[in-house]
Protein backbone atom coordinates (compact mmCIF):
# COMPACT_ATOMS: atom_id res chain seq x y z
CA UNK A 1 0.00 0.00 0.00
CA UNK A 2 1.19 3.23 -0.49
CA UNK A 3 2.55 5.64 2.26
CA UNK A 4 0.72 9.15 2.70
CA UNK A 5 3.25 11.61 2.37
CA UNK A 6 4.13 13.72 6.22
CA UNK A 7 7.31 15.25 5.40
CA UNK A 8 7.65 17.02 7.82
CA UNK A 9 5.61 16.64 10.19
CA UNK A 10 3.31 19.79 11.19
CA UNK A 11 0.32 20.56 12.89
CA UNK A 12 -1.61 19.29 15.28
CA UNK A 13 -1.61 15.25 15.56
CA UNK A 14 -3.46 13.61 18.40
CA UNK A 15 -2.21 11.17 20.04
CA UNK A 16 -5.44 8.96 18.91
CA UNK A 17 -7.28 6.59 22.14
CA UNK A 18 -7.72 3.00 21.55
CA UNK A 19 -11.44 2.39 21.90
CA UNK A 20 -11.78 -0.59 23.15
CA UNK A 21 -15.41 -3.76 23.04
CA UNK A 22 -13.85 -5.89 26.04
CA UNK A 23 -10.55 -7.28 27.12
CA UNK A 24 -7.93 -7.57 24.02
CA UNK A 25 -11.08 -6.62 21.48
CA UNK A 26 -10.98 -3.30 19.54
CA UNK A 27 -14.39 -1.08 19.32
CA UNK A 28 -13.48 -0.51 15.18
CA UNK A 29 -16.96 1.49 14.90
CA UNK A 30 -15.26 4.10 17.83
CA UNK A 31 -11.81 3.89 15.66
CA UNK A 32 -14.19 4.92 12.19
CA UNK A 33 -16.11 7.31 15.26
CA UNK A 34 -13.21 9.27 16.56
CA UNK A 35 -10.72 9.59 13.33
CA UNK A 36 -14.09 11.16 12.01
CA UNK A 37 -14.33 13.22 15.14
CA UNK A 38 -10.71 14.59 14.75
CA UNK A 39 -10.75 14.91 10.74
CA UNK A 40 -13.86 17.53 11.38
CA UNK A 41 -11.46 19.27 13.73
CA UNK A 42 -9.64 19.87 11.19
CA UNK A 43 -6.09 18.02 12.37
CA UNK A 44 -3.14 17.61 10.05
CA UNK A 45 -2.23 13.96 10.80
CA UNK A 46 -3.18 11.30 13.61
CA UNK A 47 -1.00 9.11 16.03
CA UNK A 48 -1.95 5.58 16.36
CA UNK A 49 -0.19 3.40 19.50
CA UNK A 50 0.98 6.62 21.36
CA UNK A 51 0.60 7.04 25.65
CA UNK A 52 -2.70 8.31 24.98
CA UNK A 53 -3.58 5.16 22.90
CA UNK A 54 -2.45 2.84 25.66
CA UNK A 55 0.01 0.98 22.97
CA UNK A 56 2.70 -0.47 25.76
CA UNK A 57 -0.81 -1.74 27.33
CA UNK A 58 -1.84 -3.54 24.35
CA UNK A 59 -1.12 -6.59 23.06
CA UNK A 60 1.08 -6.91 20.16
CA UNK A 61 -1.70 -8.89 18.22
CA UNK A 62 -4.11 -5.67 19.43
CA UNK A 63 -1.79 -2.96 18.43
CA UNK A 64 -1.69 -4.59 14.79
CA UNK A 65 -5.35 -4.18 14.71
CA UNK A 66 -5.36 -1.00 15.69
CA UNK A 67 -2.67 0.05 12.94
CA UNK A 68 -5.35 -1.18 10.44
CA UNK A 69 -8.14 -0.15 11.54
CA UNK A 70 -6.58 3.37 12.12
CA UNK A 71 -5.74 3.69 8.68
CA UNK A 72 -8.95 2.03 7.08
CA UNK A 73 -10.82 4.87 8.78
CA UNK A 74 -8.17 7.61 7.45
CA UNK A 75 -8.42 6.18 4.20
CA UNK A 76 -5.05 7.97 2.87
CA UNK A 77 -6.77 11.63 3.78
CA UNK A 78 -4.51 12.23 6.79
CA UNK A 79 -1.08 11.18 7.63
CA UNK A 80 -0.94 7.90 10.23
CA UNK A 81 2.04 7.63 12.71
CA UNK A 82 2.42 4.69 14.56
CA UNK A 83 4.43 4.10 17.94
CA UNK A 84 6.35 1.09 18.01
CA UNK A 85 8.14 1.96 21.27
CA UNK A 86 8.77 -1.66 22.99
CA UNK A 87 10.97 -3.32 25.50
CA UNK A 88 12.26 -5.50 22.48
CA UNK A 89 13.96 -4.63 19.34
CA UNK A 90 12.08 -7.55 17.55
CA UNK A 91 8.86 -6.81 18.42
CA UNK A 92 8.96 -2.86 17.20
CA UNK A 93 10.52 -4.04 14.14
CA UNK A 94 7.25 -6.30 13.09
CA UNK A 95 4.70 -3.42 14.80
CA UNK A 96 7.16 -1.35 12.47
CA UNK A 97 6.45 -3.94 9.24
CA UNK A 98 2.83 -3.72 9.74
CA UNK A 99 2.19 -0.32 9.67
CA UNK A 100 4.90 0.12 6.40
CA UNK A 101 2.48 -2.25 4.85
CA UNK A 102 -0.46 -0.61 6.08
CA UNK A 103 1.02 2.51 4.54
CA UNK A 104 1.68 4.55 7.47
CA UNK A 105 3.94 7.63 7.19
CA UNK A 106 6.43 7.15 10.03
CA UNK A 107 6.87 5.11 13.21
CA UNK A 108 7.60 6.81 16.28
CA UNK A 109 9.63 5.33 19.27
CA UNK A 110 10.62 6.44 22.52
CA UNK A 111 13.53 4.35 24.60
CA UNK A 112 13.22 1.16 25.56
CA UNK A 113 12.21 0.84 29.27
CA UNK A 114 12.73 -1.30 32.07
CA UNK A 115 16.31 -2.12 31.73
CA UNK A 116 18.15 1.23 32.38
CA UNK A 117 19.98 3.08 29.38
CA UNK A 118 22.90 5.16 28.80
CA UNK A 119 22.72 7.93 26.40
CA UNK A 120 25.53 6.01 24.80
CA UNK A 121 23.78 2.90 24.43
CA UNK A 122 20.74 4.93 23.37
CA UNK A 123 22.14 6.54 20.47
CA UNK A 124 23.13 2.79 19.65
CA UNK A 125 19.99 1.32 19.70
CA UNK A 126 18.13 4.17 17.44
CA UNK A 127 20.93 4.09 15.18
CA UNK A 128 20.42 0.39 14.69
CA UNK A 129 16.50 0.76 15.00
CA UNK A 130 16.64 3.42 12.67
CA UNK A 131 19.05 1.44 9.82
CA UNK A 132 16.08 -1.93 10.24
CA UNK A 133 12.93 0.12 10.06
CA UNK A 134 11.10 0.24 6.63
CA UNK A 135 9.43 4.06 7.87
CA UNK A 136 11.07 7.13 8.79
CA UNK A 137 11.48 7.04 12.65
CA UNK A 138 10.22 10.01 14.55
CA UNK A 139 11.45 9.95 17.89
CA UNK A 140 9.70 10.63 21.19
CA UNK A 141 11.00 11.94 24.23
CA UNK A 142 8.78 10.33 27.25
CA UNK A 143 11.03 10.42 30.49
CA UNK A 144 8.03 10.20 33.04
CA UNK A 145 7.22 6.78 31.26
CA UNK A 146 10.62 5.24 30.40
CA UNK A 147 12.96 6.83 32.95
CA UNK A 148 15.53 7.36 30.20
CA UNK A 149 15.82 11.07 28.87
CA UNK A 150 16.64 11.79 25.26
CA UNK A 151 18.84 14.23 25.88
CA UNK A 152 19.63 17.29 23.30
CA UNK A 153 23.30 15.48 23.02
CA UNK A 154 21.88 12.14 21.99
CA UNK A 155 19.62 13.98 19.34
CA UNK A 156 22.95 15.63 17.95
CA UNK A 157 24.13 12.52 17.81
CA UNK A 158 21.69 11.10 15.30
CA UNK A 159 19.54 13.67 13.57
CA UNK A 160 21.51 12.97 11.07
CA UNK A 161 20.27 9.43 9.86
CA UNK A 162 18.55 9.95 6.76
CA UNK A 163 15.65 7.93 8.44
CA UNK A 164 15.24 10.26 11.80
CA UNK A 165 13.40 12.34 10.67
CA UNK A 166 12.37 14.62 13.81
CA UNK A 167 11.38 14.90 17.31
CA UNK A 168 8.23 14.69 20.08
CA UNK A 169 8.97 16.12 23.30
CA UNK A 170 7.05 15.51 26.03
CA UNK A 171 9.15 16.38 29.03
CA UNK A 172 7.38 19.31 29.60
CA UNK A 173 10.56 21.19 30.02
CA UNK A 174 10.73 24.78 27.98
CA UNK A 175 13.97 24.73 28.39
CA UNK A 176 14.69 21.44 26.34
CA UNK A 177 12.15 22.60 23.88
CA UNK A 178 14.35 26.14 23.62
CA UNK A 179 17.43 23.94 23.28
CA UNK A 180 16.04 21.18 20.44
CA UNK A 181 14.57 24.30 18.50
CA UNK A 182 18.19 25.69 18.65
CA UNK A 183 19.61 22.40 17.33
CA UNK A 184 17.09 21.40 14.75
CA UNK A 185 17.82 22.56 11.23
CA UNK A 186 14.67 23.33 8.55
CA UNK A 187 12.61 20.34 7.66
CA UNK A 188 13.23 18.87 10.84
CA UNK A 189 10.12 19.50 13.15
CA UNK A 190 10.29 19.79 16.64
CA UNK A 191 6.87 18.62 18.37
CA UNK A 192 5.38 18.93 21.87
CA UNK A 193 3.11 17.02 23.92
CA UNK A 194 2.31 18.77 26.70
CA UNK A 195 -0.82 20.85 25.40
CA UNK A 196 -0.17 23.90 28.01
CA UNK A 197 2.91 24.80 26.45
CA UNK A 198 2.10 24.09 22.70
CA UNK A 199 1.35 27.72 21.93
CA UNK A 200 4.21 29.11 23.38
CA UNK A 201 6.57 26.48 21.74
CA UNK A 202 4.95 26.82 18.00
CA UNK A 203 5.14 30.98 18.46
CA UNK A 204 9.19 29.82 19.09
CA UNK A 205 9.35 27.58 15.94
CA UNK A 206 8.17 24.22 17.13
CA UNK A 207 6.10 22.76 14.38
CA UNK A 208 3.11 21.78 16.01
CA UNK A 209 1.55 19.75 19.02
CA UNK A 210 0.78 15.90 19.51
CA UNK A 211 -1.76 17.17 22.50
CA UNK A 212 -3.71 14.21 24.49
CA UNK A 213 -6.75 16.98 24.79
CA UNK A 214 -7.09 17.19 20.55
CA UNK A 215 -8.81 13.96 20.73
CA UNK A 216 -11.72 15.85 22.66
CA UNK A 217 -12.12 19.18 20.97
CA UNK A 218 -9.74 19.36 17.83
CA UNK A 219 -10.56 22.56 16.61
CA UNK A 220 -9.55 24.29 19.74
CA UNK A 221 -6.11 23.01 19.38
CA UNK A 222 -6.23 23.39 15.18
CA UNK A 223 -7.04 27.03 15.77
CA UNK A 224 -4.32 27.37 18.91
CA UNK A 225 -1.84 26.38 16.23
CA UNK A 226 -3.13 28.67 13.47
CA UNK A 227 -3.11 31.41 15.63
CA UNK A 228 0.15 31.02 17.29
CA UNK A 229 1.82 30.58 13.36
CA UNK A 230 -0.02 33.70 12.50
CA UNK A 231 1.44 35.40 15.95
CA UNK A 232 -2.22 36.32 16.39
CA UNK A 233 -1.62 36.71 20.28
CA UNK A 234 -5.35 37.60 21.05
CA UNK A 235 -6.70 34.43 19.52
CA UNK A 236 -3.83 32.31 21.21
CA UNK A 237 -4.85 33.50 24.57
CA UNK A 238 -8.41 33.01 23.84
CA UNK A 239 -7.51 28.89 22.40
CA UNK A 240 -4.55 28.63 25.04
CA UNK A 241 -7.12 29.63 28.15
CA UNK A 242 -9.70 26.94 26.58
CA UNK A 243 -7.28 24.40 26.94
CA UNK A 244 -5.71 25.20 30.01
CA UNK A 245 -9.61 25.02 31.20
CA UNK A 246 -9.93 21.53 29.67
CA UNK A 247 -6.74 20.03 30.92
CA UNK A 248 -7.11 21.36 34.65
CA UNK A 249 -10.88 20.04 34.88
CA UNK A 250 -10.45 16.72 33.05
CA UNK A 251 -7.25 15.60 33.38
CA UNK A 252 -6.84 15.03 37.53
CA UNK A 253 -10.04 13.46 38.91
CA UNK A 254 -9.35 10.43 41.10
CA UNK A 255 -5.44 11.93 41.11
CA UNK A 256 -3.99 9.04 39.98
CA UNK A 257 -1.18 8.88 37.32
CA UNK A 258 -3.38 7.23 34.35
CA UNK A 259 -6.04 9.86 35.74
CA UNK A 260 -5.85 11.99 31.68
CA UNK A 261 -5.87 8.95 30.04
CA UNK A 262 -8.74 7.58 31.67
CA UNK A 263 -10.19 11.67 31.97
CA UNK A 264 -10.06 11.55 27.49
CA UNK A 265 -11.62 8.13 27.15
CA UNK A 266 -14.83 9.14 30.15
CA UNK A 267 -14.79 12.05 28.24
CA UNK A 268 -15.41 10.88 24.85
CA UNK A 269 -17.49 8.32 26.28
CA UNK A 270 -20.20 10.84 27.43
CA UNK A 271 -20.01 12.29 23.94
CA UNK A 272 -20.84 8.99 22.56
CA UNK A 273 -17.77 8.65 20.87
CA UNK A 274 -16.19 5.57 22.16
CA UNK A 275 -16.76 2.95 25.53
CA UNK A 276 -14.54 4.23 28.99
CA UNK A 277 -12.48 0.42 29.40
CA UNK A 278 -9.18 0.67 29.71
CA UNK A 279 -6.41 -1.32 29.40
CA UNK A 280 -5.74 -3.35 31.72
CA UNK A 281 -4.20 -2.89 34.79
CA UNK A 282 -6.30 0.03 34.47
CA UNK A 283 -10.28 0.22 34.81
CA UNK A 284 -12.47 3.25 33.97
CA UNK A 285 -13.87 5.83 36.82
CA UNK A 286 -16.16 4.68 39.76
CA UNK A 287 -19.44 6.18 39.33
CA UNK A 288 -18.64 8.76 41.64
CA UNK A 289 -15.70 10.27 39.40
CA UNK A 290 -17.93 9.88 36.19
CA UNK A 291 -20.29 11.66 37.80
CA UNK A 292 -17.86 14.48 38.88
CA UNK A 293 -16.31 14.09 35.01
CA UNK A 294 -20.02 15.17 33.37
CA UNK A 295 -20.97 17.85 35.55
CA UNK A 296 -17.06 19.48 35.05
CA UNK A 297 -17.87 18.55 31.07
CA UNK A 298 -21.29 20.33 31.19
CA UNK A 299 -19.96 23.29 33.03
CA UNK A 300 -17.30 23.58 30.31
CA UNK A 301 -19.85 23.32 27.27
CA UNK A 302 -19.08 20.08 25.73
CA UNK A 303 -21.73 17.93 24.15
CA UNK A 304 -22.73 15.13 26.24
CA UNK A 305 -24.88 12.34 25.02
CA UNK A 306 -28.26 11.83 26.72
CA UNK A 307 -27.87 8.90 29.82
Amino acid sequence: MATTSVLPLHGIIPPVVTPLAARDQLDTASVDAIVHHLMTGGVHGIFALGSTGEGPGLSHRLRAEMVRATMAAAAGRLPVIVGITDTSFTESLELAAVAADAGAAAVVAAPPYYFPMTQDELVRYYLDLADALPLPLFLYNMPAMTKVPVSTETVRRIMDHPRIIGMKDSSGDMLQVHALLQLARPGWPVMVGQEQITGEAVLLGASGGINAGANLEPATYTALYEAARAGDLAALRRHHGRILAISSALYAIGNRPSSLVRGIKAALALMGLCPDRMAEPFHAFTKEEAAELRSRMEGLGFPIRSA
